[in-house]
């Protein structure tokens, strides 16, 4: 059960902060606004050159082996819905290091969540 617990934390934590570090990397690269070849390929190369990509990427791939591995052990009708925590650690992390304004409504929807993911919880101990 404890590795269980180890594997869902980085789901969450290492697939979410793996995200924002996408996020802040693709803020420093810019919008994309032509999306001929081209410009397309000059936008991934600026893209490779940003050290946040690349933290990124090893992070959202060590939350992929995570979920590999939980789910050899857990149901994928278990697994899935408890990592839908990792909305409530996306809205955090995009308020509390992206800056980001995160509505009263936003907040509502990741309680939301979280209600059904306790449900979830519940059902596998009680089920």
């Amino acid at each position: 059960m404890v590795i269980e617990v180890v594997f869902f934390l980085l789901i969450m934590v290492a697939g979410t902060a793996g995200e924002l570090c996408m996020a802040r990397a693709m803020r420093t690269v810019g919008e994309v606004t032509d999306f001929r070849p081209r410009a397309l390929l000059g936008v991934a190369g600026r893209a490779l050159s940003v050290v946040w990509t690349w933290i990124g990427v090893g992070l959202m791939t060590l939350a992929f082996f995570s979920l590999l591995a939980v789910l050899a052990i857990e149901n994928v009708s278990f697994v899935v819905p408890v990592t839908a925590c990792s909305y409530a650690v996306g809205a955090l992390g995009g308020r509390v290091f992206l800056h980001e304004r995160v509505s009263r409504m936003r907040w509502a929807g990741v309680l939301l969540v979280c209600l059904g993911v306790t449900l979830v919880l519940l059902g596998k101990r009680w089920g």
